[in-house]
């Protein structure tokens, strides 16, 4: 099931003295790319160690993390779980597309109230969790976990360490954690928060051995399920030019923030960056469903 295919692939930037390199993590998997797989690696191979009999995890509707665990599940022959956020999305006459894919997948779907969600950490939950599906492996929201952050370290490689920056979305911190353990101590680790605030910072610290890292919690755009027109057209012009496909959520704002920060003199002349693709193209679909009933324009997939 794994394997780390490893393509670097350079964008031409025009009147620029800077360099600026995507690793296409997303090409890893056609169903668990970019971090989901990094993420996923040493947990599904935990879960079979101790002999769990199935793995239970959390999400919202769109979530990239439930859409992967569900396949992974499949194609690892063991059963899903997944706490969905939402009960009212249990009435729904139909599932977007990310749910539905994660149920065709096998996954079984528990969805619960916002507030009940807000639990996922609380041990008298999860321990009710555990009564009600026994021998279940439990993963976080997100996947972020000791040996998520295992897996995230491998993004990095010994041919990476000339880059002077390091780019990638966050969510849960997990994957950002992984780099700036695996980065260099001259390389300054960049996070681009998906959410509003700087809340993630304390996330971070629990997983993370060196302090060359920051986050730029300025390109957001309003956070997880806000869609403005800016980003589209960014993300679309963006498949054009370099034939990349970019996600609403997470690499769409990252690119967006690089080339704004590279437009306003942020990094210095002949800086060389490596931007991380985290994948999470299968959450396109979700977000076109949503525009296409607001009849605003669509990612072109």
């Amino acid at each position: 099931m794994f394997h780390d295919p490893i393509q670097n692939q350079k964008i031409s930037l025009k009147n620029s003295s800077i360099e600026l390199t995507i690793k296409r993590e997303d090409l890893i998997h056609p169903f668990i790319s970019g971090n989901k797989f990094r993420k996923l690696k040493y947990n599904l191979k935990q879960a079979k160690v101790i002999g769990a009999k199935s793995m239970l995890t959390f999400g919202g509707a769109f979530s990239n993390h439930i859409a992967a665990v569900a396949y992974a599940g499949k194609e690892y022959g063991i059963p899903t779980i997944g706490i969905i956020r939402g009960e009212e999305l249990a009435y729904k006459s139909e599932l977007n597309s990310t749910l539905q894919f994660a149920k065709s997948c096998g996954m079984q779907l528990k969805f619960v109230t916002r507030e009940a969600y807000r639990e996922k950490m609380n041990e008298t939950f999860l321990d009710e969790l555990k009564e009600e599906f026994k021998a279940c492996y439990i993963l976080p929201e997100g996947g972020t976990n000791d040996l998520a952050v295992k897996g995230c370290e491998e993004i990095l490689v010994p041919e990476d360490s000339h880059f002077n920056y390091i780019c990638s979305a966050v969510g849960t911190g997990g994957t950002i954690s992984g780099l700036i353990n695996a980065s260099q101590k001259d390389q300054e680790v960049l996070g681009f928060p998906a959410l509003k605030g700087d809340f993630l910072q304390e996330d971070i610290r629990k997983f993370a051995n060196q302090e060359n890292w920051k986050l730029i919690t300025d390109y957001h755009f309003g956070g997880y399920g806000k869609i403005k027109p800016e980003l589209i057209s960014f993300i679309n012009r963006f498949k054009t030019d370099y034939n990349i496909p970019l996600d609403p959520i997470y690499t769409g704002k990252m690119l967006y923030g690089i080339f704004d920060l590279i437009e306003k003199g942020f990094f210095p002349e002949g800086s060389n960056i490596l931007a991380i693709h985290t994948g999470g193209l299968q959450g396109i679909a979700g977000v076109n469903e949503m525009l296409k009933r607001k009849k605003r324009p669509l990612i072109v997939e």
